[in-house]
């Protein structure tokens, strides 16, 4: 089987994040893989063990993103690709169609995975435009998968602890979420071998996309403004409704 993982390049989501200009911020902090994706390169290998073939990563971003690529390698992925972009923050349309054009370039895949979403941007469109682009059936917040007979069968989280139970035929993209499996630590003999593993780059440039044609454009990015301090009210039942409602319509103006 050839099985593709989409994986993005992303700040940890513990540092703290410092807006530089107007779209840009401080990109000296930590970077790790998106958290959802780690969910899928653990699924992809584990299918690779019992099926065989091999798992490729596949990526959108700057040449940093080689680090991240590396640490998928070092847990047991196959090789891997980079396409390499001059900015964090790509169109969702665009990500997706360098991901297809690299892809088909590549080979024929059984089974694409990506996260269910980035941390940093949230677009939510990956899996859906990459189905839509190889015509294959999709489901993302994907909790639990099995195979047989050439099926995927997938448990969906739809909210409420509630999951729906969905076949699919293969090839197919699968979205993945937390609770999917327990991604593996990469060891010291497996980051050894990453570093000897294929790992190409193709400049976006080269594919032959319309860099302009974007649908959506960043063109502001603001810090999260800081929470204010909660309140502890006292008195009697009425005096604390009163004194909440005079909150909400004099500072909270919400009333």
């Amino acid at each position: 089987m050839q099985i593709y993982v989409c994986i993005k390049h992303v700040p940890d989501t513990a540092v703290n994040i410092n807006v530089v200009g107007e779209c840009g911020f401080d990109e000296s902090v930590k970077f790790v893989m998106n958290p959802y994706d780690e969910y899928a390169v653990e699924e992809a290998i584990q299918i690779r063990k019992k099926a065989g073939g091999e798992v490729i990563i596949v990526s959108v971003g700057k040449e940093a993103a080689t680090k991240t690529i590396r640490s998928a390698l070092a847990v047991g992925a196959d090789r891997g690709i980079l396409v390499k972009t001059d900015t964090q923050f790509l169109d969702s349309s665009l990500t997706a169609q360098a991901l297809t054009k690299v892809i088909e370039q590549d080979g024929s895949p059984d089974m694409i995975f990506t996260g269910k979403q980035s941390v940093d941007s949230e677009g939510m469109q990956i899996p859906y435009r990459l189905a839509a682009a190889f015509d294959m059936p999709v489901v993302s917040d994907v909790a639990a998968l099995s195979m047989g007979d050439g099926n995927v069968t997938v448990e969906r989280e739809i909210g409420s602890g509630s999951r729906e139970v969905i076949e699919m035929t293969l090839p197919c993209v699968v979205g993945a979420i937390k609770g999917l499996n327990e991604p593996r630590y990469a060891n010291m003999v497996g980051i050894m071998k990453a570093k000897k593993k294929k790992l190409d780059q193709i400049d976006i440039a080269d594919l032959g996309l319309d860099i302009n044609a974007a649908g959506t454009k960043l063109t502001e990015l603001k810090p999260f403004p800081e929470r204010g301090k909660g309140k502890i009210l006292q008195g009697s039942p009425q005096e604390m409704a009163e004194e909440l409602t005079q909150l909400l319509k004099n500072e909270a103006k919400v009333l």
